[in-house]
C-alpha cells in the first residue's frame, strides 16, 4: 500500500527532520566551489574577449622575451604596461623590430582591453551579472529536482496552478516563451524556464524526463497537443494533464497521449450550475479539497501487490481504522465507485480515496511492512 496525501503539506508528522547540526567544512567548501562555478558561468559572454586578452598578453610576453632578451617576468611586465597604456619607461631601448611589434600590440590589444572593461562595466551596471548568476543558480536547482511537476504556459490558468502548487509546497517548473512572463513567475518564487514548451530542449531543461507530471496549460489546443506528444516521447511514464478549449480537441489530446483532459470552460459552467442549485455541496468540495480537516487529511491509498488491503472487502480492510471514511475507489480499469459499500473487494492497482486520521494511515502501512 502506498499512501499519498492530497496536500503533502498536511503530512507533517511523516516528513523527515531537516534541521539540526551545522554544516561541516566539506559541505561549506563544496558550496563555495559551486558558487564560484556559477559565477564563472554567469560571465560566459565575457569568455571570448578575456581569452583574446590573455592570448595577447601571452603573445606580448613571448615577443618581448625574444626581442629584448629578457626573462619571462620582465617580458610579462613589459607586455602589461604596453597593453594597459600606463606609460612607464621601457626595460631596454627598442630597436625597429621591437617598435613595430609594440605598435601592432597596442593597435590590437588596447582596443581589446577597453572593449572588455566596457563590457564588464555594462554587465555590472545593467544588472546582467545578477540575472545570469540567478539563472545559473535556478538551473542548478532544476537539475536537482525529481518527481516534480512541469507547468507549460503561465497565463491565467497556469498562474492559478502555480499558486496552488506553492501553497501545497510542491516542486514544479514553469515554462513560457515570453521573458516578461518568466520574470513574473520568478517574482512569485517559481522556478521558470524561457522557451517553447513543445521543443525537446526546453522540456529537457525543465527536467521532464525526471518529472512526475506535466500540465499543458497554454491557451492553444494545437500547442498543447504538440507539448503532450513531445513530453510523452521524452518520458513515456509521465502523467499529462492537458487543457482543452472544446470537445473536438479533447479526443485529439487523448490520442496524443494526455492522461487527463480538462476544459476550464466546461468545469466553470458545471461549477456555476452546482453553485446555483446546491451551493452547500460546492462549499463542501472546496473545504474537502484543501487537504487537512482538523486532525484528518484527504489522502489516496494505492493498493499494491502484497498490501493488507489486497483481495479484502472494505469493511474488513479498515476495521482497525474506525475514523477512516472511504470517499471513493478508483478501480484498476478506470471505473470510479463513489461511496462504495463495505462489501467492495479491493484489488491490486485500485486507489482508495479516504478522509482519515494520519496515524491510522501510517498504521495500515506498518501492517503491510510487518506482514
Amino acid at each position: 500500500m502506498y499512501a499519498r496525501p492530497v496536500n503533502p503539506r498536511d503530512a507533517g508528522a511523516t516528513q523527515p527532520f531537516r534541521g539540526g547540526s551545522p554544516p561541516d567544512r566539506k559541505s561549506v567548501l563544496r558550496d563555495w566551489i559551486e558558487s564560484a562555478n556559477d559565477l564563472i558561468f554567469s560571465l560566459g559572454h565575457l569568455r571570448v574577449p578575456l581569452v583574446v586578452l590573455m592570448g595577447l598578453t601571452f603573445l606580448g610576453t613571448i615577443g618581448y622575451c625574444v626581442l629584448l632578451s629578457v626573462d619571462p617576468i620582465d617580458g610579462f611586465y613589459q607586455a602589461v604596461i604596453t597593453l594597459s597604456t600606463v606609460g612607464f619607461r621601457e626595460l631596454k631601448p627598442f630597436d625597429h623590430k621591437t617598435m613595430i611589434f609594440t605598435s601592432l600590440l597596442i593597435l590590437v590589444g588596447v582596443g581589446t582591453v577597453f572593449y572588455t572593461i566596457t563590457l564588464l562595466a555594462a554587465t555590472v551596471v545593467e544588472g546582467d551579472l545578477r540575472r545570469q548568476f540567478r539563472r545559473r543558480l535556478m538551473m542548478r536547482r532544476i537539475e536537482g529536482l525529481e518527481k516534480h511537476y512541469v507547468i507549460c504556459g503561465f497565463g491565467r490558468v497556469g498562474e492559478s496552478i502555480a499558486r496552488d502548487f506553492l501553497d501545497r509546497r510542491e516542486d514544479f517548473v514553469v515554462i513560457d516563451a515570453a521573458q516578461e512572463v518568466v520574470e513574473r513567475a520568478q517574482g512569485l518564487g517559481c522556478l521558470a524556464v524561457r522557451g517553447d514548451a513543445a521543443d525537446e530542449r526546453t522540456l529537457r531543461m525543465a527536467g521532464v524526463d525526471r518529472a512526475r507530471a506535466l500540465l499543458a496549460a497554454t491557451d492553444s489546443d494545437p500547442t498543447n497537443i504538440y507539448i503532450t506528444l513531445t513530453a510523452k516521447n521524452l518520458n513515456s511514464a509521465i502523467y499529462v494533464v492537458a487543457r482543452s478549449a472544446g470537445d473536438i480537441s479533447d479526443e485529439k489530446l487523448r490520442l496524443a497521449g494526455a492522461d487527463r483532459v480538462v476544459s476550464p470552460y466546461a468545469i466553470g459552467g458545471r461549477r456555476m450550475v452546482l453553485s446555483a442549485l446546491q451551493p452547500m455541496i460546492t462549499d463542501f468540495i472546496d473545504v474537502l479539497s484543501a487537504g487537512r480537516q482538523g486532525e484528518m487529511i484527504l489522502a489516496e491509498l494505492e493498493v499494491t501487490s502484497g498490501s493488507p488491503l489486497e483481495d479484502v472487502p472494505l469493511s474488513e480492510a479498515f476495521a482497525q481504522a474506525p475514523s477512516t471514511k472511504v470517499m471513493g475507489v478508483r478501480k484498476q480499469e478506470g471505473r470510479l465507485v463513489v461511496g462504495p459499500a463495505g462489501s467492495e473487494v479491493l484489488r491490486a492497482g485500485d486507489i482508495v480515496i479516504v478522509l482519515a486520521v494520519e496515524a491510522e494511515i501510517e498504521h495500515l502501512d506498518t501492517r503491510r511492512r510487518r506482514r
